[in-house]
């Protein structure tokens, strides 16, 4: 039985438990301990004594007792603890002590330190009383005095900014125009990054960056500017872009303007270099993101040097070297990659058709990429006449447009070859069928692609055909055009191409070709000509062409020409708002998908998102109704792709459409997929494109099996070719879908897994605007499949040429002559904000050059007798002998 007395002494027990601890607190401490707090409340005491010179003397004995302290990393230190008890008297004396003297500022900066531990929680007394103290230095008191006061000036500056944006803030800047250059220079880059964030001042990381800490602080402000909304992030990609610049990292400096798509930045880096061996570095790193400037060398034989390598007219060589070093120039056919042998055929001999003749000219396009030889397309016959028997040319086995993609197959196999593939090209442009003479023009521009010639044959044989009598003939030129000189704005191009694109008595079908080759040719520039030229033409147009494939395609068109532009794309939503109704709202999110692609703003995908869950009273609603919803989801994905937190949560995003979002919404997930997976074949992706393969809705079936090919593009992924065997079973009677999982199959092989289609780059994320612009638009075409790339409009494929680039790492010498290197290739980890010098990859094994490198993958130097012109070993890169380098020897 439980006594009056027992309850009472556990209902006391709460208020008596702090004073036991107190005391046993006092019994635990050691002698020095004692010593020392005795000591803090003598000083204490003397610190408010009336006499300024021993309170001074007090103060600063108390000062040199809180620096000298030392403690563990998550322990407070024993003056700050002991001299919690007078804070509140402390606080009270420095208010009656006259204003300006020594005293009081030396007081309320100990005060302002002590604050720290002692004061309440979001009372910001650190800051006031650093403020009151006068005291500027702050160095002295240590890192964590540091942050814990720029956390405060942070929100200080906030609190203010919300009442008067206009209020005074000089107390504020003196103080963190002290701390922002001690960060720097004690290994705090990512507090003092966060600092100038908050309170605007991001010229004091300029101006106190040097050679040591210059790399960790432009790495954080690089991922910073990916969470931050416009024109924040231009602001901090400049800063980055002069932090480099100032400390001379031009190739690091390059890469920031890529990823700001500022041609003029890039002008200045390569003009800021003095080096030539960095100079044709830049060179190397501009040509493999398709970028041309205009170089104003005073050395000639250097600015031809130059324009050569920005030119990629030696990529075919080091391609090929790459593929022999690797064992794989063989030509392979499409049976090869059908592997039927190791399907359950119903028929032992599969049957010629004129779609699985088309589906292998692709196919064979595809996997002989850049090869220069196949066993199809670039087979010598001795007669070419169009007879049944089998030597007749693989070209003449096809009708009507099945000869036109044969023969632009042919610029395929002779990619990037100018010099070697455009006479083999040629005869054809004599042949008497005018499809094989319109597939020979798509082939020049094919063949053409990314490669800048001094003579420019390429032009001056395709804009002699743009006028000729024959709309076939028209197709081959117009559209050869437009990938030849994909993201180049050449001046030429316009000339030859807006005319058509302009005039409202042309079919629908050559004037949207011609603006969708003009929008590639300036994608990314916003040139006023055109998209006025291309707006006239959608109002001139009648309601029925602008709801038709083509009407879409001037869409998307007018859409390339503000890739990446962000808001400079406002004007021109504004204007396609008075659009014929049938059109006006998927042209508005075609434009608003293009400008923001890669930005990873997640403002517009919240608004997409939006886009996507609306719904319709209506049971009969029509399709075009529901179309701008297609693209709704398509942009989730382009928006959020080039930023790794922000596409994981646009796979979720997507998942979820999936299970709750219309069906015209649906039908753009499986292309959202792809632009978020291109070339990276995951295997939640896969599995999740898998089943969608099989859905109920044809059109989301089709956008599944394109969306797979793009996913595997370039990577031979076993998993991924199994699955597509196992679809070519399952669609062997519908010709439609057999197409498109031939296509994919292709896509899976491309370049016998040497290429990529990827539209980023590895190191920082930054897009290459002409493989973005071709990407989309196959995966815009894709939302009406029967009428374009299922159809009669299959030679858009094509589209994706500007997007394929050799996946390897190349070290040649300063003669463009391949090296040998052995480097160490691995996946890649996440080292912003990371103390110390952490290792960039991880699992790494050791290899010679040229070597791959598979999405996720970075390679370093595995040898010191090398160094790299190139801060990131991507692509090519040129090495020089280390002069410093000693052989051991073993």
């Amino acid at each position: 039985m439980v006594s009056a007395s027992d309850d009472n002494k556990k209902r006391d027990g709460d208020t008596n438990g702090n004073a036991k601890n107190d005391v046993n607190v006092e019994e635990e401490l050691s002698e020095e301990d004692k010593a020392l707090k005795e000591n803090l409340e003598l000083l204490v005491t003397r610190a408010k004594d009336v006499d300024e010179g021993l309170a001074t003397t007090a103060l600063e004995s108390i000062r040199t007792e809180i620096r000298t302290a030392t403690s563990s990393m998550t322990s407070v230190p024993k003056p700050l603890k002991f001299l919690k008890e007078h804070y509140a008297g402390l606080k009270e004396h420095v208010d009656t002590l006259p204003k300006g003297s020594g005293v009081a500022a030396l007081l309320a900066d100990i005060l302002s330190v002590l604050a720290m531990t002692s004061a309440e929680s979001g009372s910001m007394e650190t800051l006031r009383f650093k403020l009151q103290s006068g005291v500027k230095e702050v160095s002295c008191w240590g890192h964590e005095y540091s942050r814990h006061l720029a956390g405060e000036i942070g929100d200080e500056y906030a609190t203010r900014m919300e009442k008067d944006s206009k209020a005074d803030m000089s107390d504020l800047m003196s103080l963190v125009e002290e701390i922002v250059p001690w960060n720097m220079a004690h290994n705090a880059e990512p507090e003092a990054v966060d600092l100038c964030l908050e309170v605007g001042r991001l010229d004091l990381i300029e101006g106190a960056v040097d050679e040591n800490n210059c790399g960790r602080a432009c790495l954080y402000l690089l991922s910073c500017a990916s969470y931050l909304p416009e024109p924040e992030d231009r602001n901090v990609y400049m800063c980055a872009y002069n932090s480099y610049m100032k400390v001379r990292f031009s190739t690091h400096a390059l890469r920031v303007a890529l990823k700001m798509g500022d041609v003029g930045l890039m002008g200045q880096v390569m003009s800021s270099v003095e080096d030539p061996l960095e100079k044709k570095q830049i060179a190397y790193i501009l040509g493999e993101a398709r970028v041309w400037i205009d170089l104003a060398e005073e050395d000639e034989s250097l600015q031809e040097e130059l324009q050569a390598i920005m030119g990629n007219t030696r990529l075919s060589e080091r391609y090929l070297a790459l593929a022999r070093d690797l064992d794989v120039m063989e030509a392979k056919v499409p049976e090869d990659v059908y592997k039927s042998n190791l399907i359950e055929s119903r028929s032992s001999h599969p049957v010629e058709s004129a779609s699985g003749n088309i589906a292998a000219s692709y196919v064979n396009a595809f996997i002989n990429a850049g090869f220069g030889q196949d066993k199809l397309v670039t087979v010598e016959m001795d007669d070419n006449d169009e007879s049944s028997s089998k030597s007749v040319h693989w070209i003449f086995r096809n009708k009507s447009l099945g000869k036109l993609a044969a023969a632009a197959s042919l610029g395929m196999v002779l990619l990037w070859d100018v010099e070697g593939g455009l006479p083999k090209v040629d005869r054809f442009l004599y042949a008497s069928d005018h499809m094989v003479v319109s597939g020979a023009l798509l082939a020049f521009g094919i063949i053409a692609s990314g490669v800048t010639d001094e003579v420019d044959p390429a032009f001056a044989v395709l804009s002699e055909y743009v006028e000729n009598e024959d709309d076939n003939v028209k197709i081959g030129a117009i559209w050869g055009l437009g990938i030849a000189y994909a993201g180049r704005a050449k001046e030429d191009v316009k000339d030859a191409l807006l005319p058509v694109a302009g005039n409202s008595d042309m079919s629908m079908e050559l004037a949207s070709l011609a603006a969708l080759s003009t929008g590639l040719s300036y994608t990314g520039t916003a040139d006023g000509d055109i998209v006025e030229t291309i707006l006239e033409s959608l109002m001139l147009r009648g309601e029925l062409e602008l709801d038709s494939v083509h009407g879409r395609n001037m869409a998307h068109a007018l859409g390339m020409l503000f890739l990446g532009k962000q808001d400079a794309v406002e004007a021109t939503i504004e204007v396609a708002k008075t659009l014929p109704e049938k059109t006006c709202k998927y042209t508005c999110n075609v434009l608003d998908m293009f400008a923001y692609a890669g930005t990873g703003d997640v403002l517009k995908i919240q608004q997409f998102l939006a886009t996507c869950g609306e719904e319709y009273e209506d049971e009969e609603v029509e399709p075009w109704q529901t179309a701008h919803q297609s693209v709704a989801a398509l942009a989730i994905g382009a928006i959020a792709g080039g930023e790794e937190l922000g596409s994981q949560m646009a796979h979720r995003a997507l998942e979820h459409i999936l299970q709750y979002g219309g069906q015209a919404a649906k039908k753009g997930v499986p292309l959202a997929l792809a632009i978020l997976n291109v070339s990276n074949p995951d295997v939640a992706v896969i599995d999740t494109l898998g089943r969608l393969s099989h859905d109920t809705d044809e059109q989301v079936v089709m956008s599944a099996l394109i969306s797979l090919g793009i996913v595997g593009a370039g990577t031979n992924n076993a998993r991924l070719a199994g699955l597509l065997r196992n679809l070519s079973l399952y669609y062997s009677k519908d010709v439609s879908m057999l197409f498109l999982v031939r296509i994919s199959q292709g896509l899976v092989h491309s370049g016998k897994g040497l290429l990529t289609l990827n539209p980023y780059s590895a190191s920082t994320k930054s897009m290459h605007r002409p493989a973005m612009a071709g990407l989309l638009t196959i995966l815009l075409a894709s939302l009406d499949m029967p009428s374009s790339i299922g159809g009669k409009m299959h030679y858009l494929l094509y589209g994706l040429v500007p997007a394929l680039r050799p996946r390897m790492l190349m070290t040649v010498d300063e003669n463009g002559a391949a090296v040998p290197v052995p480097v160490r290739v691995g996946q890649a980890v996440d080292v912003v904000a990371q103390a110390g010098k952490p290792k960039a990859i991880t699992g790494f094994q050791t290899h010679t050059t040229p070597v791959l490198l598979a999405e996720g993958e970075r390679a370093e130097l595995g040898t010191e007798k090398y160094k790299p012109m190139s801060s990131v070993l991507e692509g090519t890169v040129i090495v020089k002998e280390n002069p410093d380098y000693v052989e051991i020897a073993e």
